[in-house]
């Protein structure tokens, strides 16, 4: 493989409420959690129960203890789930919709304090991102869905306002490959396994832990729609980045792990690999401090590194 490098009225009111809770692109729902009987497991039922998949919830102090002997907030998780129906409708829209398949949240409790906190992705965080209007329909119902699971999840909750503005990006938010696989249509899948086996053993080598993985071209099969060959979705995480990152903005893991997909379409030779930038880290949550800048521009080149070198 070569590298070629219901009304109108009523969607205006809700887009309104979102707008007013949620400016930034990440959004971030708090109660109080003094009585300790909202953890990890009652958020990711509450997740469940509306229909959501849930591809991972990870209590990152066991990792943050065994790597770095200390951890930086009272209560930490990374919880990455996705809706399949909606995302199904949204990658018909664009691929660019499987960047949050799965949708990325972390769930935290500073230290000092008695608050619990989940941080997801807001509407227009989703809309930057893919580039599908936040007026689609699809993506109006996913964000609906989302914020009232917010609410059964933390009782009694509010959205914070982030201490920081966000800023405009300075690049580009999505890093993008088109490679080559020129081969019959009965050695796609043999082709594809090997491809996709050396790529996870590749970052995994580098030091990132595949944290989920999606085959989402399954699911749009399912629902009657056959465009793809194969289109597939990996959750990808490097330790550092976010126990750094979340020293400060714990509300980071609505954008780790980040989502690595590949697909490629009936009739075409081409394969397409994509995955946000860490301008959007940059961007939405207004990171400047050297030593955060520093972990993500590294773990993004090694990422870049990786794919340029399997699909060479």
């Amino acid at each position: 493989m070569k590298l070629f490098n219901k009304s109108l009225v009523l969607m205006f009111l809700f887009l309104s409420a979102i707008t007013a809770s949620a400016s930034q692109d990440v959004q971030i729902y708090t109660t109080d959690n003094s009585k300790g009987k909202i953890t990890g497991e009652t958020i990711e039922k509450a997740f469940v129960d509306a229909g959501f998949v849930v591809s991972g919830n990870r209590n990152m102090h066991i990792a943050f203890n065994s790597k770095f002997q200390h951890i930086n907030n009272k209560m930490y998780h990374l919880l990455y789930l996705h809706k399949k129906d909606l995302v199904s409708e949204l990658i018909k829209v664009s691929p660019r919709a499987a960047l949050f398949a799965p949708l990325s949240m972390s769930i935290y409790t500073r230290k000092g304090s008695t608050d619990i906190s989940i941080a997801s992705l807001s509407l227009e965080g989703m809309a930057k991102i893919t580039g599908i209007p936040a007026t689609n329909k699809y993506m109006l119902k996913y964000s609906k869905l989302v914020q009232s699971v917010l609410r059964k999840a933390l009782p009694q909750g509010h959205f914070e306002k982030p201490a920081y503005k966000q800023r405009e990006a300075t690049g580009s938010l999505i890093t993008s490959f088109v490679g080559e696989m020129d081969v019959e249509d009965d050695e796609i899948e043999d082709e594809r396994t090997g491809l996709e086996m050396e790529l996870k053993s590749s970052l995994e080598t580098v030091g990132f832990i595949i944290a989920g993985y999606n085959t989402l071209g399954d699911d749009l099969k399912k629902s009657g729609y056959d465009k793809y060959d194969f289109f597939d979705a990996y959750s990808i995480c490097k330790l550092s980045v976010i126990f750094e990152i979340s020293k400060n903005h714990p509300e980071a893991g609505a954008l780790a792990p980040c989502t690595l997909y590949i697909y490629k379409e009936k009739g075409s030779s081409e394969v397409h690999l994509e995955f946000p930038s860490v301008n959007n880290w940059f961007s939405s949550l207004a990171i400047d401090d050297k030593v955060s800048v520093k972990e993500l521009k590294s773990a993004e080149q090694l990422v870049i590194d990786v794919v340029n070198e399997v699909i060479e």
